[in-house]
């Protein structure tokens, strides 16, 4: 039995920040395509475009069909797995001799990356204890959001002075090394459930339909990443406009003014531990209205353009952390149930304000967008303040010991149980 690391008040320090660096370079892996993607089309042609979307279809796929086996299956061996194919994927990527093979390797790595993040996220929240659940999940975000505003720069970097296909082959390595954290920091406890695939799935699918609260909850998510999708599916379009005319260095510079809101999230994860959820739930939507009117100023204003970036930012981080805080500080088990549905609705929030978004962007411009933002925010904020003041799961919708096959005594404490 490994020796039990230090911890503070119940959370296993190291092993969180392990976690959370596996969750930033991972999630690295899926973006850093991106700006390669000129590069890639010389190789393999317009075929190369569709890369990303190959991606994000593998990242819809995992959140319904690959998240509810942290349940069913041990965690520390599914991690374990999809690390090992996501090293495989970027392998395949760098050596892909036609267009069919990298793209076949996108939808892989899409998978692989949504199902370690998304796995790694409810066992991190079962290592915090509950006065310390919102800053462990600060940390996690952070990692996480790191990994996606670092991995643009990085690969721009890298790509220029070696080539895109050096790029994802550092990429399989760094992967690699982290092979031995699954070992190394998560328990060998066994499955929080005994029940199968099938059972599993319908299982996640009556917790969607029976438990109001978690509906709520991902309806605030998907209307917060819905907002955020609709900025950053346009934003370049306005930027590379008049009355800026910047080019695409600048832009992906202006990118980081969103490091302000990630670095901003363990604040909320504190006030959150400190009882002051309900407040800021409500107040992090309220924040996001009005980070659209500084955005519509921005439209030729750059200090207002940067003072909105950071409170959007800000605003949806703290939604997410909030959200994941709660549903998964009240599941008795059956994290990945709760992380599937939530996930789901907030991933598909973010779809379908890209896509509605760049339309109203094309046909009523700068205006359209904020007016958009907006909206979809005070959506929102209307589901915030229908939350209950106490939340708690209802008997008919307990994610996890109400399963024949469920045991309380195996959750995922690996700092009493290592």
């Amino acid at each position: 039995m490994a020796h039990s690391p230090p911890t503070v008040g119940g959370v296993s320090t190291p092993p969180l920040r392990l976690l959370a660096v596996t969750y930033g370079v991972t999630i690295a892996d899926l973006y850093y395509c991106q700006p390669l993607l000129p590069q890639m089309a010389r190789s393999f042609g317009p075929s190369a475009g569709y890369l990303t979307a190959v991606g994000q279809l593998g990242y819809g796929l995992a959140l319904v069909l690959v998240v509810p086996l942290g349940d069913i299956v041990r965690r520390r061996r599914l991690v374990g797995v999809l690390l090992g194919a996501e090293v495989a994927a970027l392998a395949a990527t760098a050596a892909a001799p036609t267009a069919e093979v990298l793209l076949i390797a996108g939808a892989v790595l899409g998978l692989t990356s949504a199902g370690v993040v998304n796995v790694l996220v409810p066992y991190a929240a079962g290592l915090a204890a509950p006065h310390e659940r919102g800053r462990a999940m600060a940390t996690m975000l952070t990692g996480g959001m790191t990994g996606v505003l670092l991995s643009r720069t990085v690969a721009g970097v890298v790509a220029e002075a070696l080539g895109w296909r050096a790029l994802f082959a550092i990429a399989a390595l760094a992967t690699a090394a982290l092979l031995v954290v699954p070992a190394r920091v998560m328990a060998p406890t066994p499955p929080e459930t005994t029940i199968g695939y099938r059972a599993q799935l319908a299982a996640t699918v009556r917790l969607a339909a029976r438990d109001p609260l978690l509906r709520r909850r991902s309806y605030l998510g998907a209307c917060a990443f819905a907002a955020f999708g609709a900025l950053w599916a346009t934003l370049s379009f306005q930027l590379a406009g008049p009355p800026y005319h910047y080019g695409q260095t600048t832009i992906g510079l202006l990118a980081l003014a969103g490091a302000a809101g990630t670095l901003a999230a363990r604040f909320v994860g504190r006030a959150a531990d400190r009882g002051r959820e309900r407040l800021l739930t409500r107040t992090a939507p309220a924040l996001g209205i009005a980070s659209f009117g500084a955005l519509w100023m921005g439209g030729s204003s750059l200090s207002w353009l940067l003072l909105g970036l950071v409170a959007m930012d800000l605003a949806v981080q703290a939604v997410h952390l909030l959200n994941l805080s709660v549903l998964y500080g009240r599941a008795d088990g059956a994290r990945s149930r709760v992380a599937s549905v939530y996930m789901t609705l907030y991933t598909l929030g973010g779809v379908v304000g890209a896509g509605v978004g760049t339309a109203l962007y094309q046909a009523g411009g700068w205006t359209a967008l904020c007016l958009l933002g907006a909206a979809v925010m005070t959506l929102g904020l209307t589901t915030a303040l229908r939350l209950q003041t106490r939340e708690t799961t209802p008997d008919t919708a307990d994610p996890g010991h109400q399963d024949p096959g469920h045991h309380p005594d195996n959750r995922d404490q690996s700092h009493s149980r290592r």
